[in-house]
């Protein structure tokens, strides 16, 4: 995976001169693919095409769309950074420390999710990644603007990038050819949502879930499924064994209606 194949996500952007700042680092870092989640400024005004100054073609080319699964669309791997210190089982790690598992994945883009300027992400927006990142700053003034932590984040992936070609130029100079490593079998986000949905009716339907308490209880299952990484022969069994259950218990009613 090379940085072009990264997606830089931002839900709700409000500022146009932060737009701007974003694609113009995007572009020194050689990164292409900007997406906004219905974005709350005009993404293609004055403002944030003199904040691009030459990134034009970063704002020309950015994709607005209406939700962040729709955002999310192709990816296999999602990182979504957060101010906010949660009390997750999943970690909170350094962009040096998340940011190249990003660039593992051979073949299908990835995502680096961005959250509001003022609030960042909702937990239900977090629940749609598989890491997450938070970058440590002074305990005297933590905040951090958006396009700063973009850049942050843009930086290190470059530097990964760097490092990696460099030892993969020298293993092929050891032995004379490079190996590929495939992670092509982890499941896409999409895949894994539709086995949540498809979990989630199941559980209501059986009463183990109740709809005052169904949105805390799958963000329970996202997290587990998430920090698992399943793949798609995985996601596949799983899915079977909820359409048998489905099966057995519409059987199970047609005989007692007998």
């Amino acid at each position: 995976m090379t940085l072009a194949g990264v997606k830089i996500i931002l839900v709700e952007p409000a500022g146009p001169l932060n737009v701007g700042s974003v694609a113009r680092v995007m572009k020194n870092f050689d990164l292409n693919q900007l997406v906004l989640v219905n974005p709350q400024c005009d993404p293609w005004g004055t403002q944030a095409r003199q904040m691009a100054v030459h990134a034009q073609d970063i704002l020309d080319g950015l994709v607005s769309v209406e939700t962040l699964p729709a955002a999310l669309q192709g990816c296999k791997r999602a990182i979504a950074t957060t101010g906010v210190i949660h009390d997750w089982d999943a970690p909170l790690e350094s962009p040096r420390t998340a940011l190249p598992w990003l660039l593992e994945e051979i073949g299908q883009p990835a995502a680096l999710i961005f959250g509001r300027e003022d609030r960042g992400l909702t937990n239900q927006e977090l629940n749609y990644a598989q890491r997450f990142v938070h970058i440590p700053t002074s305990s005297s003034y933590s905040s951090l603007n958006l396009a700063t932590a973009v850049a942050i984040c843009c930086y290190e992936l470059s530097q990964i990038q760097d490092i990696e070609q460099k030892s993969k130029g020298e293993e092929v100079k050891e032995n004379g050819s490079s190996e590929n490593t495939s992670d092509s079998e982890i499941a896409s986000i999409e895949l894994m949502e539709g086995y949540y949905q498809q979990l989630e009716s199941l559980l209501l339907k059986i009463g183990y879930l109740y709809p005052h308490t169904v949105a805390s209880r799958m963000e329970k299952f996202r997290q587990l499924y998430n920090r698992a990484q399943l793949q798609n022969r995985e996601v596949a069994m799983l899915r079977g064994i909820l359409r048998q259950v489905e099966w057995a218990l519409s059987s199970h009613k047609n005989h007692e209606n007998l």
